[in-house]
Order: C-alpha cells, then structure tokens, then sequence
C-alpha cells in the first residue's frame, strides 16, 4: 500500500497517537479490519489522512499496534502479581475473574482481539504475545493436573472449554440474550470448573 502524502514538518502527537488508535479499535470493531478504509479511521480520529502515515506504516501496521496494545494489556491484567502458591481452584478463579474484570472495563477492547484472534494479518510481534498467553495457560493447566486437579485430557482441549465458555457468555451479552453482570461470570466459572476438575 502506498502510504498518502503527508506534513513532513508536523511533529509527531501522542494525542494524535491515541486518537487514530481509538478511532481503529471502535472502527474494527463494527465495520472488521477488511471493511475498514484508513480515511474513516482519520475522520473518526479528526485528523487528515495523510497524517495516520506519521505513525503506522498502513493499515497492517496500524492493526497490529492496536492488536499489541491491548492484548498486551489484557495479558498484564491476568498475570501481574498471579498467585502461584495457591491451590489450582484458586489460581483458576484468579484467571477468570481478572479476565472478567477485563472484558467489563474494556469491553469494546475484547470485542477487537477476539474479532482479530488468529487473523493473517498479525505479525510475529502479535502472534508472539499470544503465544506467551498460550504458554502460560498451558503451564497452568500441566501444574493444575500433576497436582491431581484437573482432569487428564490435553491441555489444548481443556483451554478450548474454558475459552469457548467464557467467550460464549460474552457473546450472549452483545447479543442481548443474557445480561454480562459478576453474578453470570461466576456462575459461568463455576460450571466451567465442574466440567475440567479432576
């Protein structure tokens, strides 16, 4: 993509920074990443076109910041302080509840990394962070069995309950079924433990 003339003479903003990164995510998040030109993205941020080249390279680059920025956040909010000498029903609740803490204050932040999860469109830097996401729930789930806690199956397998859980509830609430309150995301964590405890 060839990048729109630009202001050479303009300095570089943080607040223009974050206004274009505010504008994509609410941007991406209605309209996807494909369905997303990088004019909207400028005239949601009130900004010109040609100055979103000042800060990301095209649209890739711009997604990929944004990606990074929040799953960063997202897996900083989980494993900050983890508490890794307590028993795996605690440790489980932990997960849960931070990432339920997470989705009720950012939650237009979570709609874009589950619309953007495994995209093409991720660099290495995106995938890398996901990945030490996945590493660190594997470890948890490998810890979690050889101490007799949860059940014997893969841990991808076990992960991929717990995750489609969690999503599921979350998408219930955009879609109006079920209200996304504390009480729900406990109940939800509760049966999701009763499904993979040893």
């Amino acid at each position: 993509m060839t990048p729109l003339p630009h202001n050479r003479d303009e300095a570089p903003s943080p607040q223009k920074h974050d206004a274009i990164l505010g504008a994509a995510l609410e941007l991406f998040v209605e309209r996807g990443f494909h369905g997303t030109a990088v004019p909207a993205v400028a005239e949601r941020a009130g900004v010109g076109a040609g100055t979103i080249y000042r800060y990301f390279e095209n649209k890739e680059a711009l997604v990929n910041a944004l990606y990074q920025k929040w799953k960063t956040a997202l897996a900083s909010r989980v494993l900050e302080g983890f508490p890794v000498d307590v028993a795996p029903r605690e440790q489980f609740q932990t997960i849960w509840r931070r990432m339920s803490d997470f989705v009720l204050e950012h939650p237009r932040a979570f709609a874009f990394l589950e619309l953007h999860h495994h995209a093409s469109y991720l660099d290495a830097a995106s995938h890398a962070i996901e990945n030490n996401v996945v590493e660190f729930a594997t470890e948890f789930v490998r810890r979690a069995q050889a101490a007799k806690a949860l059940k014997a199956v893969s841990p991808a397998v076990l992960m991929a309950v717990v995750n489609g859980a969690f999503i599921g509830i979350v998408r219930g609430s955009w879609e109006g079924r079920l209200e996304l309150s504390r009480e729900n995301l406990a109940a939800a964590e509760q049966c999701c433990w009763d499904a993979i405890r040893y």
